[in-house]
């Protein structure tokens, strides 16, 4: 046991009850979260990008030999019945169900869909868990969907969901208000996600959540990885050729105009860095989410490598920057790409790791 103090008891019981998984070097594993399915009308956050969803998993990770994780708040109970949600979406169920010929198939359950455990004929029952144990050699990732950390939330859980699922489907969606859940409220989801930094840290593992909608890649937001990326370029400027510098300071521009958009964005796309302390440790990783208005994002382990990738239909997609210089990628004739905005080698990022948390 690496843990000391207990200043973190669910989630060390999550750390202690977790389902083990072995990863070798030839693993592929995807991991979505927060699909929010719904029954397929006006206010199913899902459709929106359903078939983007579909086709990624069914022409790219499928034939591609992906496990398949589904990191919690998969439907939205807090709206739809589990009976509308199956009904609708029954192809995405076949589908997800197929990854087991690759490997396996799990899913979490996240604070919208923890009511699952009560359905007796739920059509996913086999393949629910609260959280996965990755080991990596000897090293461990810990994925669960990240409502845990909350100690409010999950404490008054029973009592909470009922009210809220009240709330939400008799009073908020006949009225059009918006769901005042963790994702939307920037202050509470930097909460969480410091909870879980320090739990990690001090476990000296990696967690890998939902929840909060805000990817994450070795702790790092998209505003930090903009600074970062500018400190870099204006590093390399100096001892630069001539004909680089132009490229330079093109990219420097293109970056400050997306930073501006962060600032100008404010809470949509939660200003806040993820940085938790002086020095970045990459023990957190945050696939984001599925329902993203521009597309979705989602972490891949490959093998040694672990990735934040995005997807997204060519006209709708906001421009991320790639840590890594990637360019999109097509999904054969269809109109959606893909594009890997970071990478790296799970070695360092436990290397760092041990020798920074």
């Amino acid at each position: 046991m690496r843990l000391h103090q207990k200043k973190h008891p669910h989630l060390e019981r999550l750390l202690e009850t977790a389902k083990p998984i072995d990863l070798g070097s030839s693993s592929k594993v995807l991991i979505l979260s927060d699909l929010h399915m719904g029954n397929g009308g006006r206010r199913d956050e899902f459709k929106r990008n359903a078939d983007l969803v579909r086709s990624m998993l069914e022409e790219y990770y499928l034939p591609e030999k992906y496990s398949l994780v589904l990191n919690g708040d998969v439907e939205e109970l807090f709206k739809f019945s589990i009976e509308s949600i199956t009904e609708q979406w029954r192809h995405m169920y076949d589908l997800f169900l197929r990854f087991e010929k690759n490997g396996f198939f799990w899913k979490t359950y996240g604070n919208h869909d923890a009511d699952l455990f009560e359905e007796p004929n739920y059509r996913l029952s086999g393949h629910l868990l609260e959280a996965i144990k990755f080991s990596y050699g000897d090293e461990v990732m810990l994925l669960f969907h990240g409502h845990q950390a909350s100690i409010l939330l999950w404490e008054t859980y029973p009592i909470v969901s009922r009210v809220v699922v009240l709330f939400l489907r008799y009073v908020a969606k006949p009225m059009g208000i918006r769901n005042f859940s963790t994702a939307y409220n920037s202050r509470r989801r930097f909460a969480i996600e410091r909870s879980i930094y320090d739990f990690s840290n001090q476990a000296k593992i990696v967690s890998i959540i939902g929840h909060t909608h805000r990817p994450l890649f070795e702790s790092l937001s998209k505003v930090d990885h903009l600074n970062y990326r500018i400190e870099d370029l204006c590093r390399a400027y100096p001892s630069a050729a001539p004909q680089e510098r132009c490229g330079i300071k093109q990219e420097i521009a293109e970056l400050k105009t997306m930073l501006d958009a962060c600032f100008t964005e404010g809470k949509k796309i939660g200003l806040r860095s993820g940085r938790y302390n002086n020095i970045s440790i990459p023990s957190v990783f945050n696939s984001g989410c599925s329902i993203g208005k521009r597309g979705v994002t989602a972490i891949e382990i490959d093998g040694d490598r672990i990735r934040l990738v995005y997807w997204f239909k060519r006209k709708q997609g906001r421009k991320f920057v790639s840590d890594r210089n990637s360019e999109p990628e097509q999904l054969g004739s269809s109109g959606y790409f893909r594009i890997v905005l970071n990478e790296d080698h799970l070695d360092y990022v436990f290397s760092r790791l041990n020798l920074l948390a």
